[in-house]
């Protein structure tokens, strides 16, 4: 079965159990995902208020549609009803949904700054440790966000070594280092520049670079590489 298929299926079976259940409790006593607020972005220069209301909207359907699978999965799973297709499809849909929720949150949260990385940072030394420079990787980095096709550009720690890797994530799910750690994040789907750039993908790459919060990135480093 191919992925399209599986996504197909997917989709098929979270709209049924969508409208057949319709809202429910989940059985555990684990809070469900709340969205973060972040309205603070408003007024970003390079991103039209348009633009952010659109992609909060769709980022919280992420987090609406991650709570549904938890609580379906979690309700099938107590009916004994893991045996079924609907119950497979919605366990690989689950990824998909929650990683486009965690991705938004980290891209919208390494966004706000002045896009000033500081030169004798630990950020900036690591980048130039393992790029040669600064420069070296933002061509890197902006390279894999000019590639064709839409999808994610992270630009990854790996905590076992303490390398730095510009990954191309083609799907929420899809291409992540097993254990990286997320240090920059930036959106390329169309939803993420086309209200503002068309497809001027580079513009807004730029923008996004010129927003970047490089304080929050490098907060994200982990203890060695700092």
């Amino acid at each position: 079965m191919t992925s399209l298929m599986r996504k197909t299926l997917g989709m098929l079976a979270l709209f049924t159990l969508f409208f057949s259940c319709g809202e429910s409790t989940m059985a555990t006593d684990v809070k469900p995902y709340a969205p973060q607020d972040f309205s603070k972005l408003k007024g970003m220069k390079g991103f039209s208020d348009t633009l952010l209301e659109q992609h909060f909207t769709l980022y919280q359907g992420y987090v609406k549609n991650t709570n549904t699978l938890l609580e379906q999965l979690t309700q099938m799973a107590q009916q004994q009803q893991t045996n079924m297709p609907a119950y497979t499809e919605l366990k690989r849909r689950l990824g998909w949904e929650f990683n486009g929720m965690r991705l938004h949150e980290l891209y919208f949260g390494n966004l706000g700054g002045d896009g000033q990385l500081k030169s004798d940072g630990p950020l900036a030394k690591k980048l130039a440790a393992n790029f040669g420079s600064y420069e070296a990787w933002m061509a890197d980095f902006k390279a894999t966000g000019a590639m064709r096709g839409i999808g994610w550009v992270i630009l990854y720690e790996d905590p076992a070594s303490g390398r730095l890797i510009n990954m191309w994530i083609n799907e929420h799910d899809v291409g992540h280092l097993a254990g990286g750690k997320p240090l920059l994040v930036m959106d390329v789907f169309e939803h993420a520049y086309m209200t503002d750039y068309g497809l001027k993908r580079a513009d807004y790459i730029q923008a996004f670079f010129n927003n970047i919060n490089w304080p929050m990135v490098e907060a994200r480093l982990g203890a060695a590489g700092k």
